[in-house]
């Protein structure tokens, strides 16, 4: 079975779905590689490199004629899709629930498209789960930036002249992101505090040193191991619950997102009015929608001298680690759907392959 890898089109993207040292577990198991030429470029993986794993450097034209199962990281877009053939397999992102008409069109073209942002939160997953593996390295990333916009160091410091107070650090969310940003903060020495809907993240909160701001959650649920949006009453309490340490806050990172949702608003215009003057706020959500009221997508705003840095939780700036961690969940998902084998099991009962088989042989499931 040849399975392929696309070099990603969408712009600003330098993270690649396969490295080299993933080429070789693939061959082991049986699998022709091809990969787009240049495709590494963006993380400092060469054609060469590719080439001595044992995967073939072909053209994009290529990988659609001669690939069983092709695969990439961001959505296919419509040129890719036109590309398809019939009975081909594709393994990649989608975000099914808000992108109906990439779903559409590849119904259109008979193939069947995992969608890997799917993957149920089960223990058996954990080494499939791309949304894990992507958002620890955000976490980290969302962190650096902060410290890098922010006028003040993180850690107390004490000196001849004088003692400077270590900086207050606010994450909102302790999802995979949350809990790698709070311990990125508490390294470099910050006093954390972190809040979440959900209340068992509570201890892994403390566990790693920080404050956990508790707020009543009586009737919000969590879905498949993701928070649900929020009711109005739960966002006017953890408002009152949170506002102290917001208005204290030298950094504030938010990491909320309802899969398929907009974003929902956690920091308003008039919260951002009372913070205090020189703090950062890094929205991770600013891609759906953000999760501040002023937050813009790939823009800092300053509002009453706070900066407010609309991002993604897309970890690029960090991409040869992305692109290994991304790589090898592809490849554990891949041999989880084929058994071990080279050729795919199609065992569509099975709990992740029934979460993340969203198109099959041009009849969507999802």
């Amino acid at each position: 079975m040849n399975i392929g890898f696309l070099k990603e089109s969408r712009k600003g993207e330098k993270r690649v779905s396969i490295t080299p040292s993933i080429v070789k577990l693939f061959k082991d198991k049986g699998f022709d590689v091809l990969v787009e030429k240049d495709a590494g470029n963006g993380s400092n993986f060469k054609n060469s490199k590719y080439e001595k794993s044992g995967a073939k450097i072909v053209d994009q034209a290529a990988i659609f004629e001669h690939s069983d199962i092709v695969a990439k990281i961001n959505p296919f877009e419509e040129l890719e899709i036109n590309q398809l053939k019939e009975g081909q397999t594709t393994v990649s992102l989608l975000f099914h629930l808000s992108q109906p008409e990439t779903i559409s069109a590849l119904a259109k073209q008979k193939v069947s498209a995992y969608s890997l942002d799917a993957m149920p939160r089960i223990s058996r997953a954990q080494d499939m789960d791309i949304l894990s593996s992507q958002n620890n390295l955000a976490g980290y990333k969302a962190v650096i930036l902060g410290a890098y916009e922010m006028a003040k160091i993180f850690p107390l410091m004490m000196t001849a002249a004088g003692t400077i107070t270590p900086s207050r650090v606010l994450i909102y969310g302790v999802g995979v992101a949350g809990l790698q940003a709070i311990a990125t903060a508490k390294r470099l020495g910050a006093i954390v505090e972190a809040t979440d809907i959900r209340q068992d993240t509570k201890e892994q909160t403390e566990s790693l040193g920080a404050k956990f701001i508790s707020v009543d959650n009586s009737g919000e649920k969590e879905e498949g191991g993701y928070a649900k949006e929020a009711s109005d009453d739960y966002k006017k309490r953890q408002k009152e619950a949170v506002d102290k340490s917001l208005f204290e806050a030298d950094l504030v990172i938010t990491t909320a997102f309802v899969p398929g949702k907009k974003a929902p608003i956690l920091i308003s215009k008039e919260q951002v009015d009372q913070m205090k003057e020189g703090a950062v706020i890094v929205d991770l959500a600013a891609g759906q929608g953000g999760n501040c009221e002023l937050s813009k997508l790939n823009k800092i705003i300053k509002k009453n001298g706070v900066k407010i840095i609309g991002t993604t939780n897309s970890p690029e700036s960090v991409s040869n680690n992305a692109s290994e961690l991304f790589g090898k969940n592809i490849f554990n998902f891949v041999k989880h759907l084929s058994n071990g084998s080279n050729q795919l099991a199609w065992d569509l009962e099975e709990e992740i392959t029934k979460a993340t088989l969203i198109v099959h042989n041009g009849i969507i499931k999802h």
